[in-house]
């Protein structure tokens, strides 16, 4: 190796570039023991052309006489990869297409492969040199060390040639073409078609390499010049110039007088007769300057070239035509040389060609567009060069090309669809907080990409799996699986135990798989299916189904992606069902503690709503409440702990626990939130809650109202006018300071107090004033479309507000708890009161005031047990309180006697003795009562009892004591007789 670089490092700068060329082929070849090889270097069009060939015959080279730089020839790839590579032969390609160069069918491509290396000239590569290898194959490294060696000699050689002339040459400038043009002998020729004689003049003679004396002036001097193989071409332009009424236009190989040949271009125009008939043809010739090498060159490689190419003139008609050309066209060159384009059969089946191509030339600049041939259904891009004399058109069949493109971008454009469902699926799942949450994110974001039809959800519950959501199956189908066993078999238990995938592609897979399940895929009309298990913190919890309604062979990269999807949706699934549980205790817990019905009063009737906060959200504090109290009233309560969650739904229990106890001492509604301002204060900075205490007295028609932090009731009277009592609210619970402002109201007869939590009248779409003036107008369009007085009336109406204030179709951010209730008064044939003296005697007035009441009330039934009950009293009174005292009777839903006095001492009960004289009073009124209390007035306290008008189920006789006699219980009282002042 060393001797031959040396060699070659011998020869002397300035030699020529083919020279230089040759030596290198031929030391390569020689040193790697190859078969031949070429040298090509960077032409127009990206393009290289073949400069020189060692060892290689024409019917090897000439398909690689113009080489495509952006191809996958071996050179091509040299210069594409700036570096050496190796290009081995194809054993399944006997005739060398696969690469080295398409020789012909008939010349077989010989060797293992092609060793090519880059040519450069400063940075930029200039050509290739490539070596056909022999038996020894791909070159060992120091073959390779060689090649580079060599090269690095021809780029230094290359650089100190001199510079090459002809066509190789720079474009001259105008002034240099004008000083050519006078060097240039130009002779003129007179040819008369009809005879034959042929005019030369001097300059002629001398071009064309005859003597005066030898000039025949016939034709038959002209022939015997001409190269034999540019004769018969020759005559034929000149055939159709004369036909064609065109301008003739040739050039071709002239004997010289010497005996060589040199190029010549002639040009000349016919001349007709009155007849259209030919007369004579005058033109010019002059000697071509151009290398005749090179042109050949570039003519066999336009003529075999693989893409088509049409050379046309300024009028559009055909001057050059390939061999694919021809093929595409369906003519040999000939028929398709002088021919107008558009005349073309295959050309006006083209739609909108012609005019394509005008306005492309029109702009004289290179252009490019496709084409579609409706006839073969191929598609060519049609690249379209105007030049100084015409036009040259390229046809390249890109239908394989495009249809490729195609598939990549419609396969980029799912795969980028599908990561931006990915991502939204991410951020989905990253939201839900339920089961169903996920279920419905899956199905939205996961089926649509794969054209999958159907999602299952089944996770483990005591050993049978449960769905927790479905989309796509049939409702009977959900149910026969539900709670399935595990079977062997099973593809869903399968892929559970084993933590795989599992991907069936058909309904025969599957039944070939398990057997037991033949009939499901057509009840469930699926034809294939992903089972991918749920596996979170090492635990596989159930598995995740994805169906398609025809049979589906997913590819790896499916496989891979659902695989991927099923991770996530594990790990939300299982962030869901933890949710789930504590939201359904939240939920238990917070159902517990409202009201499971609402007491029948006669003093209102209600209807009542809790609605919690929208999917997602956890439980609030929101609560409502009615308590039935004595003497006709009842406490009308609705409150709000602030937040939500577990702690807060548990805090709410203990208020209306505190509620119901404070409201049981009938304390006024100012202590009452005094009190719980003090119990809320003491759970600590973070608790705080908004309550409403209205306490409603049906005697009077009264309606007292207190309230913490939280909106005004909403009175709705008769009319049908809606007012909210113009009330300064204290501030919340825990952070107020006592004394409670207390507003009275008169109510009118029939009005609707409507008592409801901020969830209910605000959002983030509407402040608490707006909504507020869109309760009252609801209040007031109910109220005059129609009754509201029944208990189904109030039902209805909570059904109408909700669906106006919380429409199922947006979100609540806040839960929401209302009461309506329409308030009745007792009437006053109902009542009756009457003073009684602070005296012994009171009692037994008090007696004959009762039998004389209920004797009008028609309960003479309950006079005996009455007068009992109202002389224990009274004579409690008179004996251990002072006056002033008054006697009450109520007739409602039950008979109530109330007494009245100055004192605030409370009675208690007493467990007396056997010998003890007194100390039985208030046993005796719990055994006469249905119930008994006393509450405090403004000027002393009010000890009352209820009684039943109907005897309840069991009972002996009207009043419910057995066989006691009124005279036996009055027995029990201590000298009752002496407190009567008569019979």
């Amino acid at each position: 190796m060393n001797a031959r670089l040396a060699l070659l490092g011998t020869v002397a700068p300035g030699v020529t570039e083919s020279e230089v060329f040759r030596l290198a082929l031929q030391h390569a070849v020689s040193e790697l023991d190859a078969l031949g090889g070429t040298m090509h270097l960077r032409g127009p069009m990206s393009a290289l052309r073949l400069v020189s060939a060692v060892g290689l015959p024409p019917a090897l080279t000439r398909p690689w006489e113009i080489v495509d730089q952006e191809g996958p020839l071996a050179p091509a790839r040299a210069l594409q990869q700036g570096s050496g590579v190796w290009v081995p032969r194809r054993s399944d390609d006997p005739g060398g297409a696969a690469d080295p160069g398409r020789a012909t069918a008939e010349v077989p491509w010989p060797g293992t492969g092609l060793a090519s290396l880059p040519v450069f000239s400063g940075k930029r590569s200039v050509g290739a040199l490539t070596v056909l290898a022999g038996e020894r194959g791909e070159p060992e490294p120091e073959h390779w060390d060689f090649l580079r060696a060599v090269v690095d000699w021809t780029e230094d050689r290359m650089s100190q040639a001199p510079p090459p002339s002809g066509p190789g040459q720079p474009e001259p400038s105008a002034e240099h073409l004008r000083q050519a043009l006078k060097e240039v002998q130009v002779g003129s020729w007179d040819w008369d078609v009809r005879s034959g004689d042929l005019i030369w003049d001097e300059a002629a003679l001398e071009l064309y390499g005859t003597l005066p004396a030898d000039f025949t002036g016939k034709i038959e001097n002209w022939m015997r010049i001409v190269h034999p193989d540019d004769l018969a071409p020759t005559l034929a332009a000149a055939q159709r110039a004369i036909l064609g009424h065109t301008v003739y236009e040739a050039e071709y190989r002239v004997r010289r007088l010497d005996g060589t040949y040199g190029w010549t271009q002639a040009r000349g125009r016919a001349t007709y007769d009155e007849q259209g008939e030919p007369l004579r043809m005058v033109g010019v010739g002059w000697e071509s300057n151009e290398s005749r090498t090179a042109r050949d060159a570039l003519g066999r490689a336009l003529r075999h070239m693989s893409d088509g190419f049409l050379a046309v003139d300024d009028a559009w008609r055909i001057t050059f035509a390939n061999l694919e050309a021809e093929r595409l066209l369906g003519l040999s060159e000939e028929e398709l040389f002088g021919r107008l384009l558009w005349d073309l059969p295959s050309v006006r089946e083209a739609p909108d060609l012609e005019h394509r191509c005008r306005e492309a030339a029109a702009s004289e600049k290179p252009a490019g567009f496709d084409v579609d041939m409706p006839d073969s259904g191929r598609r060519f891009h049609l690249r379209l060069v105007p030049g100084p004399d015409g036009r040259t058109l390229y046809f390249t069949d890109v239908t394989e090309k495009r249809r490729l493109a195609k598939e990549r971008r419609t396969a980029e454009r799912a795969a980028a669809e599908r990561a931006v469902r990915i991502a939204e699926l991410t951020t989905e799942l990253a939201k839900a907080s339920t089961s169903k949450d996920v279920v419905s994110a899956v199905a939205r974001r996961v089926l649509p990409p794969f054209a999958a039809t159907g999602l299952l959800v089944q996770v483990i519950e005591d050993e049978r799996l449960h769905y927790v959501g479905a989309v796509g199956y049939p409702d009977d189908f959900l149910e026969r699986i539900n709670y399935r066993i595990r079977t062997p078999g099973d593809p869903a238990w399968d892929v559970i135990a084993s933590g795989a995938p599992l991907f069936l592609a058909s309904p025969q897979e599957l039944i070939a798989r398990a057997p037991q399940l033949t009939g499901l895929p057509q009840r469930a009309g699926k034809q294939a299916w992903a089972f991918l298990p749920l596996t979170a913190s090492g635990r596989t919890f159930g598995v995740c189904v994805v169906a398609f309604d025809r049979p589906r062979l997913l590819t790896d990269e499916e496989r891979a992606l659902l695989t991927t999807i099923s991770a996530l949706v594990a790990q939300s699934l299982e962030r869901a069902r933890l949710y789930d549980a504590e939201h359904t205790r939240s939920r238990e817990l917070q159902s517990s503690l409202l009201p499971q019905e609402l007491p029948v009063l006669p003093a209102c009737t209600a209807a009542a709503r809790y609605l919690p906060a929208g999917q997602g959200a956890d439980v609030g504090g929101d609560w409502y409440d009615i308590i039935p109290l004595s003497g006709g009233q009842v406490a009308l309560v609705v409150g709000d702990v602030m937040g939500h969650g577990l702690p807060e739904a548990a805090t709410m229990g203990r208020l209306r626990t505190a509620v119901h106890t404070l409201a049981d001492l009938e304390l006024p509604p100012d202590e009452i939130m005094g009190h719980l301002n003090d119990i809320v204060g003491g759970m600590g900075e973070a608790s705080y809650a908004t309550c409403l205490y209205a306490l409603y007295d049906s005697t009077t028609r009264v309606c007292s109202i207190a309230r913490a932090g939280h909106p005004p009731p909403a009175l709705v009277h008769p009319d049908g006018t809606v007012h909210f009592p113009k009330t300064d609210a204290d501030p919340p619970l825990g952070a107020a300071e006592p004394p409670f402002e207390t507003v009275e109201l008169e109510v009118p007869e029939g009005s609707l107090l409507v008592l409801y939590t901020d969830g209910l009248v605000e959002s983030a779409r509407r402040d608490i004033d707006e909504g507020m003036a869109e309760l009252a107008r609801m209040l007031s369009t109910a109220h005059k479309g129609g009754a509201v007085s029944t208990e189904a009336d109030l039902e209805r109406l909570c059904d109408t507000l909700t669906a106006g204030l919380l429409p199922t179709e947006q979100q609540a951010a806040d839960d929401a708890a209302f009461l309506v209730a329409r308030l009745h008064s007792l009437p006053l044939d109902r009542m009756a009161s009457w003073p009684l003296p602070d005296e012994p005697i009171a009692a037994g007035r008090a007696r004959r005031h009762v039998r004389e009441q209920l004797a009008v009330w028609d309960l003479g039934d309950l006079a005996p047990t009455t007068e009992l009950l109202v002389s224990e009293l009274v004579g409690n009174v008179v004996r251990h309180a002072r006056g002033p005292v008054r006697l009450r009777l109520l007739y409602g839903a039950e008979l109530i006697c109330e007494v009245f006095d100055g004192s605030q001492t409370m009675p208690r009960i007493r467990r007396a003795a056997e010998t003890d004289e007194g100390g039985r009073g208030l046993q005796l009124i719990t055994a006469l009562s249905e119930r008994w209390g006393a509450r405090y007035t403004p000027t002393g306290k009010c000890i009352w009892t209820e009684q039943q008008l109907v005897c309840p189920n069991g009972a002996d006789g009207p009043d419910g004591l057995g066989d006691r006699s009124p005279e036996a219980l009055e027995s029990m009282f201590l000298d009752a007789a002496d407190l009567d002042e008569g019979p």
